[in-house]
């Protein structure tokens, strides 16, 4: 499947169909791909090709998925609903039957949800996409194949949508992609965001790629018809080829190992596919007969398959040239697992589907889907779920040698809830290999785990929360804090969210108005406050995003309107005052309503900075401090000491703004990172840095700056940085 792919015709699409499927599914898709013709005839892409082109080439990619009859119908169909009139979704029943009307309302669902930020409204997206995962992991394989189309077509897009839409890519769907196992539309869908994300570096990469080419392909040759010819004598039946690493895997490389593109030698890694499983290790034996084996670089995921699926034997050889490269060695249907992930199960064998398998496949789905309910916190939802989703995982061993795998930091704990919520919680220790190790202790793969556990054990510590990594086990700690310790949660989170609104200067009793609270009741089904308190109690929502929604709508009600002003005949001043004005104002930046020449200042609390609206308060002895319109700090002003001011453009003075990086530590990162912002013309005043045990830094710095827009054009230019997780502005 290229990142440019072909998009089928009819009788292309029927024809691959054939190749998989039985039954009378090209009719159905027939009648789709009329029907969705029709409905979009009138319409355009902003490309200027006819809309069609668009639902067509995601029905081409879900065909290439081997998907059944039903699944490309919609695929045709995605949109009609949306964006074609007097097409509703009982049209699409009453023509194509209720299975595909019911894949359209997924994915018609889905294509409602907007990803405008990373936070909040992304979490409660990504929650509904794994809830329509579990009612049909197809709507998310459609909702996948639309995304890469889209991804091709990205260049028609404002530059500002490209890089929003890159971005989302790259941190949910791309992801996903890898989750469910679908190599094929992954690879694409990272080397296309990387591009928009990273243009410079992205061509640079090509380019470098480009020129290595024809070296590595005569040196693959060699090793190729070597290997070759030795698996021919063993009488093994065998396809070999070549396959370029993707660019996104040799950037990400680049950035966190800290190393350059001239010290990245397995560009190409070489894939054996055989018949059976002992024809694998076969080859893997007669490999490192050939060529000396790199050390600590082989992994068997035969043995111990990976959570999506994927199955395979990797090893990493020094060649005759002393370069090193890397083999994959893996059956066909491991093959076509690794390249479909779990689109390849609606494959049809004899007319079945292995419906019994997906199910077992599907496990950490049903693990998502046990716990997700118990999160109503949706940002701490997505901080979970990157845990258990897009996590790279360990493999360890119970006493009786089963195999339980668990995302990489995984401790004692984690395993002990993965094994049941019981031994979880009545655990006192634990041992690996056969030694008492701490509850904290990271596992690592091949460990042999065995849990101690007592009858006399009171239950969990709340310790225990800042321990286990795994969503599963955070969410049946929290259930029974939640069930055995309410009352005492309902005390304790009235004094943590009692505690947070002293933090912003407000009475809790002023947060806690009926019809504040009211909102938030209805978002979570909470009966009352003492919900919520027992919620924050026992942590499933926080304190402070609670305080921050009562807050915002204390804002919203209680802000006093301003006052009106008497209509007044314009104070005119002579050239010599106007001149004076001017000087003033562009000493500090702001007009004053009034008479000028009141002391400025600029709230620390807040750091506005020219394009932010902004209001003034009158300071005793101090004159007038500048605050952001929507700082907390003036909730509770007397209105008759606030005046009017506005941003002086004129004006070159530089502010201070504080800036919070959370990014992947590297040796260097300060560097670059001040190279960076230096290039923006933003001198730092301060920075303080913090590496963290799970591999990230925060970094916080005070930066000199213009204007907002200066501030957000660097925000962004270092959010395209792939080594950087998150930046946002400080409010203080």
């Amino acid at each position: 499947m290229s990142d440019k792919a072909r998009i089928m015709t009819l009788e292309e699409l029927k024809k691959c169909m054939e190749r998989f499927h039985t039954g009378d599914n090209a009719e159905l898709v027939e009648r789709a791909w009329h029907f969705a013709q029709e409905a979009h005839k009138d319409q355009k892409r902003k490309s200027g090709e006819p809309y069609f082109v668009h639902p067509a080439a995601v029905a081409s990619t879900l065909a290439e998925l081997m998907m059944d009859g039903a699944t490309i119908a919609a695929g045709l169909l995605h949109d009609c609903v949306e964006d074609c009139e007097g097409c509703t979704l009982e049209v699409i029943q009453q023509n194509f039957g209720p299975e595909v009307a019911q894949l359209v309302d997924g994915v018609t669902k889905l294509t409602r949800l907007d990803f405008t930020s990373r936070e909040e409204q992304q979490a409660e997206s990504l929650r509904k996409m794994i809830l329509a995962m579990s009612k049909d992991i197809r709507v998310v394989l459609i909702k996948l194949a639309d995304r890469l189309h889209n991804m091709r077509t990205l260049k028609f897009q404002p530059a500002d949508r490209q890089v929003a839409i890159a971005r989302e890519t790259l941190d949910i769907y791309a992801p996903l992609a890898h989750r469910l196992g679908v190599y094929a539309i992954k690879s694409q869908l990272e080397d296309l965001s990387f591009m928009y994300l990273h243009p410079e570096e992205y061509h640079d990469l090509a380019k470098k790629v480009g020129m290595k080419r024809k070296e590595r392909e005569r040196s693959l040759q060699v090793v190729v018809d070597e290997l070759r010819r030795h698996i021919q004598d063993m009488g093994i039946s065998f396809d070999i080829d070549g396959r370029p690493k993707h660019f996104y895997s040799i950037y990400r490389k680049m950035v966190l190992q800290n190393i350059p593109f001239d010290q990245i030698y397995d560009l190409i890694a070489l894939r054996v596919i055989v018949d059976t499983i002992p024809d694998c290790y076969a080859v893997l034996g007669l490999v490192h007969t050939l060529w000396r084996q790199v050390p600590n670089r082989f992994k068997d995921y035969i043995s111990t398959p990976k959570a999506n699926m994927y199955q395979s034997l990797h090893t990493t050889v020094v060649g005759q040239n002393g370069q090193p490269f890397e083999v994959q060695i893996r059956t066909h249907e491991m093959h076509r697992l690794a390249e479909y992930g779990i689109a390849a199960h609606w494959r049809y064998k004899e007319g079945k589907q292995a419906g019994g398998e997906l199910d077992e496949k599907l496990y950490w789905l049903r693990q998502i889907l046990d716990w997700q309910s118990d999160t109503k916190d949706a940002r701490e939802f997505i901080d979970l779920l990157k845990v258990d989703l897009f996590a790279d995982e360990v493999f360890v061993f119970t006493p009786k040698g089963d195999i339980i795998n668990l995302p990489k930091g995984a401790t004692p704990l984690d395993f002990a809830y993965r094994i049941h919520s019981a031994i979880g919680n009545k655990c006192v220790g634990a041992k690996a290999n056969g030694r008492i190790v701490t509850l904290d202790t990271e596992l690592q793969t091949g460990d042999f785990v065995e849990i101690l556990t007592s009858s006399a054990s009171k239950g969990p510590s709340r310790d225990w929360m800042n321990i286990v990594k795994t969503s599963q086990a955070k969410t049946k700690i929290r259930q029974w804090f939640k069930k055995e310790l309410k009352s005492e949660n309902i005390e304790l989170g009235r004094t943590m969210l009692e505690r947070e609104a002293q933090r912003n200067a407000v009475p809790w009793p002023t947060l806690a108005k009926p019809e504040y609270v009211e909102p938030l009741l209805r978002k979570y089904a909470f009966l009352d406050l003492d919900d919520i308190y027992s919620a924050v109690g026992f942590g499933a929502l926080s304190a402070a995003s609670v305080c921050a929604r009562l807050l915002e709508e204390h804002r919203r009600r209680e802000r006093p309107a301003p006052a009106p002003q008497p209509a007044s005949t314009p104070v005119q001043h002579t050239e010599e005052e106007n001149e004076k004005r001017q000087k003033l104002a562009s000493s500090h930046g702001v007009f004053l309503a009034g008479e000028p020449g009141m002391l400025v200042r600029f709230a620390r609390c807040c750091n506005p900075v020219p394009g932010d609206e902004i209001i003034g308060y009158i300071t005793r002895g101090r004159g007038v401090t500048v605050h952001k319109a929507d700082c907390i700090n003036m909730i509770h002003a007397e209105p008759e000491r606030m005046v009017e001011v506005s941003w002086n453009s004129a004006a070159e003075s530089k502010f201070s703004a504080g800036i919070r990086i959370v990014a992947y530590y590297h040796e260097g990162l300060l560097g670059d990172l001040a190279v960076l912002i230096a290039s923006m013309d933003a001198p730092i005043e301060s920075v303080t840095a913090k590496a963290h045990k799970d591999g990230t830094a925060t970094i916080t710095l005070q930066v000199q700056t213009q204007s907002r827009a200066q501030l957000d054009k660097m925000i962004r230019s270092l959010q395209k940085r792939a080594d950087i997780i998150e930046v946002f502005r400080l409010s203080t």
